[in-house]
């Protein structure tokens, strides 16, 4: 049946993106599902379909793809305003929370309670992570072709030391050309299925099945505005590598996360391999462990999983501050990186939406972007390893020869305690089937438990 509702004004539209922002936790996956039941299932601003066509495009994009996608849905329902202010909304309480636990953890990391709970909340992180390796690989990997390109990832990044960015785009090419080739191992698609438990009509819904207006645009439009976006991002990044240079830590910040905004395909946790390489290994802002700390807060607070970048960037300006206030300073370099790691998702929506049609029935896309989603599953695993590792040995051994790069445990090292938790984490995720916010509270105040006993 056609909705007769009225059509939302933008205030309306903001007070349910802003309820949106608010209780989007649990990673991608559980934002994506909870904006389908707002959205489509609640609302009924658009039906199946368009939200399945809208997410899948958003996949093929770098970066956030359920922010993306909130971007989407808004610029579909009131135009670019519309489209701005739901990205922002989305990525607006994260920052927020954040930024606070980062305050929290400088001043007061080192104390006996926040250590307990951090500890807890490592072992956690690993759970969720290898959960989060085995659901994408029971979707990715549907023949030997794609475990191939997942192995062969794994191998590349872990045990020779191969940049993500490489990996990433060595798979779509594969994928491409795999295509174009006829090969039937590339003919799946990579995108998402239905979702939800309630089906909507795009006829059913407040936008329906046609185009609306405001989206049939040129791409002069097209162009001007996303000259505007490109602006606001690249403009203030060589005015700090003009007047601070390139050793400079806002520079450094600026430049890695926006190659890591255009280069991070296949979700979040994939990026975090490519953050955690570099991050800890190339520029020394934090220890593995602090990385891992991050990648607690980020779990329990709402918005992108990916915001823990912010925290990677406010730890290495809090130790490169110069002569700044070292908390200013790392407050700089945290609001610096949510900036140029969020701003280009608009860029890439208000560019490419437009002509989103064109790429509803490219094969070659949608293959190239299997073959990345294949290609994500071994750099997971790898991340999952490497969190492993880190959590679990207190000392690694180097390996640098034969065109090896890897790090190997010392296992004299084992820390007992933390493999108890890491047990505990997986059975609660596994065997209880508990959500990531209750296994990270549980391990979290175990931690502490542990702590304030004098175990660890």
């Amino acid at each position: 049946m056609m909705q007769t509702r009225p059509y939302p004004t933008l205030a309306e539209a903001t007070r349910v993106w802003a309820r949106i922002g608010l209780l989007s936790f649990g990673g991608p996956a559980g934002q994506i599902a909870l904006m389908h039941r707002i959205l489509v299932e609640e609302q009924k601003w658009l039906g199946e379909r368009r939200f399945l066509h809208a997410l899948n495009y958003c996949m093929l994009l770098p970066g956030p793809e359920a922010m993306q996608l909130a971007v989407y849905i808004g610029w579909l329902m009131h135009r670019t305003l519309g489209g701005i202010i739901a990205g922002l909304l989305f990525v607006l309480p994260g920052v927020v929370a954040i930024m606070s636990l980062s305050w929290i953890y400088a001043i007061w990391g080192n104390t006996g309670v926040l250590e307990g709970l951090f500890f807890g909340l490592k072992a956690a992180v690993l759970a969720i992570v290898v959960q989060a390796v085995i659901r994408i690989g029971s979707r990715a990997l549907k023949n030997r072709t794609m475990i191939g390109i997942a192995a062969a990832s794994f191998l590349a990044i872990f045990a020779f030391g191969v940049p993500f960015p490489v990996i990433i785009l060595t798979a779509a090419l594969v994928g491409f050309v795999g295509a174009r080739a006829g090969l039937a191992a590339f003919q799946g698609g990579g995108g998402h299925s239905k979702m939800g438990g309630t089906q909507v009509a795009d006829a059913d819904t407040l936008l329906g099945e046609g185009t609306p207006d405001h989206t049939r645009v040129s791409a002069g439009w097209a162009a001007c505005i996303s000259a505007v976006f490109l602006g606001l991002w690249l403009v203030p990044v060589a005015a700090l590598f003009l007047i601070l240079g390139p050793e400079n830590v806002f520079s450094q910040i600026a430049g890695f996360f926006s190659v890591m905004a255009v280069v991070t395909f296949g979700g979040a946790y994939a990026v975090l391999a490519y953050v955690a390489q570099q991050a800890v290994e190339t520029y020394g802002w934090l220890a593995p462990g602090e990385m891992l700390d991050g990648l607690g807060m980020a779990e329990t607070t709402p918005g992108p999983l990916i915001m823990v970048t912010q925290f990677v960037g406010f730890m290495g300006a809090l130790r490169e501050a110069g002569g700044m206030p070292p908390l200013l300073a790392a407050t700089l370099g945290g609001l610096l990186t949510t900036w140029v790691t969020f701003l280009p998702c608009f860029l890439w929506i208000f560019l490419g939406a437009p002509f989103i049609e064109r790429l509803r029935d490219n094969h070659a896309l949608t293959a190239a972007l299997t073959a990345v989603t294949a290609a994500v599953v071994g750099v997971i695993l790898n991340l999952a390893l490497w969190f492993g590792l880190h959590v679990l040995f207190d000392r690694l051994h180097p390996v640098d020869a034969m065109g090896l790069d890897l790090d190997l445990p010392v296992w004299g090292t084992l820390d007992v305690a933390a493999l108890a938790l890491v047990i505990v984490a997986i059975l609660a995720v596994f065997r209880l089937k508990l959500d990531a916010v209750t296994v990270l509270a549980i391990c979290a105040f175990a931690g502490l438990f542990l702590r304030l006993a004098g175990v660890v």
